[in-house]
């Protein structure tokens, strides 16, 4: 599909405004977030049909994210809050990939196979955005889906000290298999829009492998970075956990990280420190 042709801008007004509208309809974006989430499904899915991945990690984590809701919020203070998407969240998941699927759109045409011996700018753009779609939907199938798990959660820094559930930095081995799960449906995607697209030599092996170590790596980076960056208040009357000492109760204890970065700000930070390494590091050495 050819980046902003006549077919490409219609889908992406259609399917933006799908997304959008049901965002809203079942209250997993807040009005603004609805707003920049339709800009974002535009734009991606105008710069070619792998645009579409993004919108399975939308669909997929927003699944993710009402299922068992009930034991979710008796285990996280914050789980209702989150469940409902602002711009800031929206962005957090969606800038880095939109960015280079617009370069790659404006400067080099449409998208083409992954081959880094003839297309290495090409390649390297794509695996970039990959490896972005990989670490978003790892990340979320972690935290929603790990948080179910019967095994209480150890730190990851510190793997011998085991915390409530929902503290930041906070790992067990379910989430460790969900992020290699959503690392491999964003691979999956990828290969699924571009048969679709008429492109062929993908190298399915690789790729599912590339996406899944990406999810892994990128799931465990935002860990890494919440353990150490992100604060955790602990509610010992509740056994709530709190990401927010304003929205914590006043008898709440502080439980781990240091109050620098907030949730969106450790995912992008994880995520731009993900792709880049999964595009120009990574990839290569998988696709050789």
């Amino acid at each position: 599909m050819k980046p902003f042709s006549s077919i490409s801008i219609i889908l992406g007004i259609f399917t933006a405004t799908l997304i959008a509208r049901r965002g809203l309809r079942r209250k997993s974006l807040s009005p603004l977030g609805a707003a920049t989430a339709w800009i974002v499904g535009f734009l991606s899915i105008s710069c070619g049909a792998r645009g579409f991945v993004l919108l399975m990690f939308y669909q997929i984590g927003t699944l993710a994210t009402k299922y068992r809701k009930d034991l979710k919020l008796a285990k996280d203070g914050d789980a209702q809050r989150s469940s409902v998407r602002g711009p800031s969240q929206v962005l957090a998941c969606s800038a880095i990939a939109v960015i280079c699927s617009f370069i790659h759109a404006v400067y080099l045409g449409e998208e083409q196979a992954i081959d880094f011996q003839t297309a290495k700018i090409q390649s390297i753009l794509a695996c970039i955005v990959v490896s972005h779609h990989a670490t978003c939907l790892a990340d979320t199938l972690a935290s929603e889906l790990g948080i179910l798990s019967k095994a209480k959660p150890f730190l990851l820094i510190a793997p011998w000290q085991q915390v409530p559930p929902g503290t930041n930095g906070g790992v067990t081995l379910m989430g460790f298999f969900w992020s290699l799960v959503g690392g491999l449906f964003m691979g999956l995607g990828t290969l699924f829009m571009d048969k679709l697209s008429g492109i062929h030599n993908t190298r399915p092996w690789e790729m599912m492998i590339f996406s899944s170590l990406c999810g892994l790596l990128g799931s465990v980076l935002d860990s890494f970075l919440g353990a150490l960056v992100q604060a955790t208040y602990y509610d010992k009357d509740t056994k709530l956990v709190y990401c927010n000492k304003k929205d914590a109760p006043k008898m709440a204890v502080h439980i781990g990280g240091a109050d620098i970065l907030t949730n969106a700000q450790v995912n992008f930070a994880s995520v731009l420190v993900a792709s880049l390494f999964g595009g120009l590091v990574l990839a290569p050495s998988i696709f050789q």
